[in-house]
């Protein structure tokens, strides 16, 4: 049993897990400007906002700001494999970016939306469930 065990979690690609990040020592040394970033976003009236349907994941962005000074990065991140990942500009249309179904597997994903209002800079961090 032991033995069939650590063939699978070695030699089977459906087992591979991989580092969260591969310069983890360099983003911890900007982890307080994360957290910055993250009470930026706190502050605000109302915060980025993640809606599944059946089209797949909708990013809401508040109405009361002006989409044309919106800026950043959308970070869809997979940790059970890195392939899967999705690291794109923010693209809005009406407030809001769409990340196709098909574009997606079903499981546990981590969303980072690192963006910029007006010269300050704001955060969004939350697991998603797909």
């Amino acid at each position: 049993f032991i033995l069939s065990f650590v063939y699978k979690s070695i030699a089977i690609e459906d087992y591979h897990h991989e580092l969260v990040s591969e310069d983890y020592y360099k983003d911890e040394l900007h982890y307080q400007e994360e957290i910055d970033k993250i009470e930026n976003a706190s502050t605000l009236e109302k915060n980025v906002e993640l809606k599944t349907t059946e089209e797949g994941l909708w990013i809401l962005f508040p109405e009361s700001m002006d989409q044309t000074r919106i800026s950043g990065t959308l970070s869809i991140l997979r940790f059970s494999n890195k392939k899967l990942d999705i690291v794109e500009p923010l693209v809005l249309d009406q407030h809001k970016m769409l990340i196709s179904k098909e574009r997606l597997v079903r499981g546990k994903w981590e969303v980072k939306i690192d963006w910029k209002y007006e010269e300050e800079a704001y955060m969004f961090k939350d697991s998603w469930f797909y």
